[in-house]
């Protein structure tokens, strides 16, 4: 027995890889300017975070944004000064809360919003192909967050609440009443909501049909939020689809309930119709929440993107903050028609805050990972432990797979990028892999790993350049290297192009590939709503006994 238990155990470190530390660094040819005192730069959170929302509680501000298919999900942000944001947590951190089994990495949780009150946050959320629309609530933002308690009564996406005096009302994008009229001709509606029922009740009515100018056919109003400004009711959505055409546009009534006249200077925020050509440009703006300071001063998230050529980006669609003007009319304007989103601007008159951001090398010494680290889909048993210094990763799941493959990812956060690792991996078998990846999805990645073929141990690249392609990636590139020995493997990317590296010392670099083609790790080859995640990863297939 105790020979059989040895065998076993060293069965199962031979299939576990062990990297000793992560590194990662970043710049952006943009930032080159130096910040003056006084200023920040946007983006405020790097690296795909879509779909802002966020909520003030006394001189505390928080904040949630997507995550589809990723686990954890819906990060929670906190912040004094708007600026600067320390991750406290994730809304969604136990596998039993959602199943992503089986989903793209672009389906999952769209859309949270957050709001507080009475001593409870709230957070509204769909989970897409995955149960649809439902509450979580929590005491403390930085949980634990309760189980899911799902509104199945509201057909739609991107839910949030309204909070009027004593009642609770609940907005969501839905399909419109009757036929719709063309592609993505949506509506926007709202329903009463029992605070403590957790159940809407009532009938539900129409507040906006297509979006603020029906007869240009306007597509995929949503992302509704209404806040309340000197006895007007103001409802904000975003308009145009996620892409090139985005853009906010506002409405307003002196009722909850409507009817919402539109303002004839739509939209308070797009980038559409700006110089192609312009230098370093921001696109795709749109998805704001409008916030007040404790001063009186009101501030708007809102989700942009920023392409290295034409509509090519690999870091997803980030979160950026700029200043709300109030027209003589008493309408809010977030830039006005024709601007550039400023890469530098003033900090709100807030005092400046420090902020906690996830190390430029990680040592893996503590007892659990950062709360940025993510995996692909709901893990549904033991695939990593932190050990001696160590993140021990041990899976059977293919990275180009339907499961949860043993991968623990942070996002590209930079145009210029690059991320390190040292690993040390004994492939017992042809196929065995462990190393360093660069994914767009499960369909659209690179994957620098130790492997073995033809029982000699090598470091390949491999791509994946989708659903077409083998589930590990093709083949571009190999080297020998000594068996069992530690690995250092380094991912640079360049804009639309990614180079691959390994050394058997440390500092002593060989190329492996250069100027690869990163455009397929873009959303617009990939297609998605997610950014490029560089992770960790190991995989070993389960075999049957004595092979």
């Amino acid at each position: 027995m105790a020979l059989a238990l040895a065998l076993v155990e060293s069965a199962r470190a031979a299939s576990e890889a062990r990297f000793d530390w992560f590194e990662y660094r970043g710049h952006d040819p943009a930032d080159a300017t130096p910040l003056k005192p006084g200023e920040y730069r946007n983006p405020i959170l790097r690296g795909f975070h879509p779909d802002p929302s966020l909520t003030r509680v006394g001189d505390d501000f928080y904040l949630v944004t997507s995550t589809f298919a990723y686990f954890p999900g819906l990060p929670v942000f906190r912040s004094r000064d708007l600026v600067t944001w320390t991750q406290i947590g994730n809304a969604i951190d136990r596998p039993g809360q959602l199943d992503f089994t089986g989903r793209g990495l672009s389906r999952g949780v769209f859309a949270p919003t957050i709001s507080h009150r009475d001593g409870t946050f709230y957070i509204l959320n769909t989970c897409v192909d995955c149960g649809g629309n439902y509450l979580i609530t929590a005491t403390n933002p930085a949980g634990p967050w309760s189980d899911p308690i799902w509104i199945k009564e509201i057909e739609g996406i991107d839910p949030s609440f309204v909070f009027d005096g004593d009642r609770t009302w609940i907005l969501n994008n839905g399909p419109p009443e009757g036929t719709p009229l063309y592609e993505g001709h949506r509506a926007i509606w709202i329903q009463e909501f029992d605070l403590a029922a957790r159940k809407p009740i009532g009938p539900r009515k129409v507040l906006v049909n297509g979006g603020v100018d029906l007869s240009t056919k306007p597509i995929w109003i949503e992302g509704p939020h209404i806040f309340k400004r000197g006895g007007w009711y103001y409802l904000s959505c975003a308009e145009g689809g996620t892409a090139e055409g985005h853009s906010q546009v506002i409405l307003r009534s002196r009722n909850v309930l409507g009817p919402y006249e539109p303002w004839s200077g739509n939209p308070i925020l797009t980038q559409r119709g700006l110089p192609l050509d312009r230098p370093h440009p921001i696109t795709s703006a749109g998805h704001a929440q409008l916030v007040e300071t404790a001063k009186g001063e009101w501030w708007a998230s809102f989700l942009a993107t920023q392409p290295y050529a034409g509509d090519l980006y690999n870091t997803g669609r980030e979160t950026f903050l700029l200043p709300v003007k109030w027209t003589d009319d008493g309408w809010p304007v977030i830039l006005p028609a024709g601007q550039a989103i400023p890469r530098v601007h003033r900090r709100p008159d807030l005092p400046p805050a420090s902020a906690r951001t996830p190390p430029a090398r990680e040592e893996f010494d503590g007892e659990a990972l950062g709360p940025e680290w993510m995996t692909i889909r709901t893990p549904r048993g033991s695939w990593h432990r932190l050990e001696g210094g160590a993140l021990v990763l041990a899976g059977a799941e293919p990275l180009g797979g339907k499961g949860q493959p043993a991968y623990a990812g942070r996002r590209q956060q930079h145009v210029e990028a690059e991320a390190v690792t040292r690993v040390r991996f004994t492939p017992e078998h042809d196929g065995d892999r462990a190393g360093l990846a660069a994914l767009q999805s499960s369909d659209f990645f690179y994957a620098l790993t130790v492997t073995r073929r033809g029982g000699a141990a090598v470091v390949a690249l491999e791509r994946r350049a989708g659903p077409r392609d083998p589930e590990h990636g093709a083949t571009v590139a190999t080297a020998q290297v000594p068996a069992g020995a530690p690995l250092d493997l380094r991912i640079t990317a360049r804009g639309g192009k990614y180079d691959f590296a390994y050394a058997r010392s440390p500092g002593r670099w060989i190329t492996l590939a250069a100027d690869q083609d990163g455009t397929i790790l873009s959303t617009k080859t990939a297609g998605g709503f997610v950014g490029v995640t560089f992770g960790l990863y190991a995989y070993s297939p389960a075999r049957p006994d004595g092979d």
